[in-house]
């Protein structure tokens, strides 16, 4: 019996540290009402994550995102929301954003600024889009990586909210050759415009993607249902017919009990990681088709760089009649994965919300959804609370950033997932590969492994589950290739009963996985 009652107590407190940890919930800001948050991450260091917030609001990381600092953008040209982050092969981050400027109309261009480092200083900005008093909204941003032209794509209103039928709104379309100092002039690319209103029948939501030879994809939402327009030669010339891809039951402005304003715009993503996948088009949106109050994740791929594209496929796989809404998508482009973000309710019968992920390994066939919310929250309506939420991932780092609405306090969070406990396996192309400690749980004692495959700069740290670090083991250490152990007592580095995380940076590139100690 008392051997019985010990392993009863050591799966309990197994599970007590490990369901509400399985993905650490990191808390970013509260500062400022946040909310409509974009993160980015650095594929050369995935140390670097830049991330934004309305209204002016950034922030950065140089652990992962395991701890971070933020500050207040400005601009001679205005700050006024919509923030779009972005990195290039030189490790730049971009900060796109709306403007207001003191001589100007309000939203009357796209404003582009740069740093050239996380925590680094921000440049006033240069703009695209201007044109007398139009208003130049809801923009995002794809960077080809084998040249640093930057592709943008917004929406231009005559009037913005106007109901006069001479007023319409269309998809522009401009890019930049040198890194954000100067910008094309705007070019239409959406053939039928839209209204005014900023509802269904208004052109919006247009995100662009590049191709594995330098395509350029866009897909947006509109008065046709989803739209879809391509460029072979850097965004020169388009389709003379934009394709039709899916339609918008319910429209793209729909409602969400609970949320001030929700929306089912569509993200598009291609697969540039050489892998089966390669060259596929994924196009991500949300919407109503199965009922008003069982708004749906949906994705539409094309293997034939977008002249055909499959029927919708359900992404959030619970049974029930359920909201899913607010989806962002992105690829990991190392290892071809798809990762889904939005806010879920299947677990409650209110307005309670988690928020969820999904990710597809077969090219958006199949869907394994997991929480990453470690507390679930009540938004009020009376409240705004943006308009999307962002993922960002590169080599098995995941992170996805969102907004929590509780009572009327705004919150941004991110969460280190856990690419482990999804099955995902570190890439044999990388620098080396870190496996789980052994035993594990352990008590007292265990063993850190790690493989290399050419000598390497390597640091070693723990972390518990708060996220801060309580060791480093290795710091910027030359290591021969090999396999190599790392012997962890707890009683001797002074470590209390509790879940942690062991990371390796190889040649500043991070991987983690969770330990548990039960005892020392």
């Amino acid at each position: 019996m008392k051997m019985k009652s010990q392993i009863y107590s050591v799966l309990m407190i197994l599970l007590s540290y490990q369901l509400p940890a399985q993905h650490t919930n990191i808390l970013i800001s509260t500062n400022n009402d946040p909310n409509e948050p974009s993160i980015c991450i650095n594929p050369k260091n995935t140390n670097e994550l830049v991330a934004a917030s309305n209204i002016a609001n950034y922030y950065y990381s140089t652990d992962a995102g395991t701890t971070w600092n933020e500050g207040t953008l400005s601009s001679t040209f205005g700050v006024w929301g919509d923030p779009c982050i972005a990195v290039d092969t030189l490790g730049d981050f971009y900060f796109f954003h709306l403007s207001n400027p003191n001589i100007g109309s309000w939203i009357d261009r796209i404003v582009c600024q740069k740093t050239n480092s996380p925590g680094g200083t921000w440049t006033n900005g240069t703009y695209t889009g201007l044109n007398g008093t139009k208003a130049q909204d809801k923009h995002w941003v794809a960077v080809d990586r084998n040249s640093n032209i930057l592709y943008t794509t917004w929406t231009q209103f005559d009037s913005y909210g106007s109901s006069l039928q001479t007023d319409s709104s269309v998809i522009l379309f401009s890019k930049s050759l040198d890194q954000g100092t100067t910008w094309s002039t705007p070019l239409r690319i959406s053939d039928v415009a839209g209204d005014c209103i900023d509802s269904d029948d208004t052109d919006e939501g247009a995100v662009p993607a590049v191709g594995p030879n330098g395509e350029v994809y866009v897909s947006w939402a509109g008065p046709q249902g989803l739209m879809f327009d391509k460029s072979l030669d850097g965004g020169l010339t388009w389709l003379p017919s934009d394709i039709f891809v899916s339609s918008i039951p319910g429209g793209w402005d729909f409602a969400i009990p609970g949320i001030y304003r929700a929306n089912g715009l569509p993200i598009t993503a291609c697969d540039l990681s050489g892998g089966p996948h390669n060259g596929t088009i994924y196009i991500n949106w949300s919407d109503q088709r199965n009922g008003t109050f069982d708004t749906d994740i949906w994705l539409a791929k094309s293997t034939d760089g977008g002249a055909t594209w499959t029927n919708p496929i359900r992404v959030n796989d619970d049974a029930g009649t359920k909201e899913q809404f607010f989806t962002w998508m992105t690829i990991d482009q190392v290892t071809g994965y798809l990762y889904f973000v939005f806010y879920d309710r299947r677990n409650y019968t209110s307005s309670e919300t988690d928020v969820y992920m999904a990710v597809s390994k077969d090219g958006g066939t199949s869907f394994q959804n997991f929480k990453i919310s470690q507390t679930p929250f009540t938004p009020n309506a009376g409240v705004f609370f943006g308009d999307y939420t962002n993922v960002t991932a590169h080599n098995n780092v995941v992170r996805p950033i969102w907004t929590r609405l509780d009572g009327t306090s705004l919150s941004v969070w991110t969460a280190l997932v856990n690419t482990t406990l999804l099955g995902v396996d570190q890439q044999e192309s990388g620098p080396g590969a870190l496996e789980q400690n052994y035993p594990n749980p352990f008590n007292n004692e265990t063993a850190i492994c790690y493989k290399l495959r050419k000598s390497s700069i390597v640091t070693l740290k723990i972390y518990d589950q708060t996220g801060r670090m309580v060791k480093l083991l290795l710091n910027n250490e030359s290591v021969a290739a090999g396999k190599h152990i790392e012997k962890v007592t707890a009683q001797e580095l002074g470590l209390e009963p509790g879940l942690y995380q062991y990371e390796l940076l190889i040649n500043g590139k991070a991987q983690r996985k969770p330990m548990l100690l039960m005892e020392k």
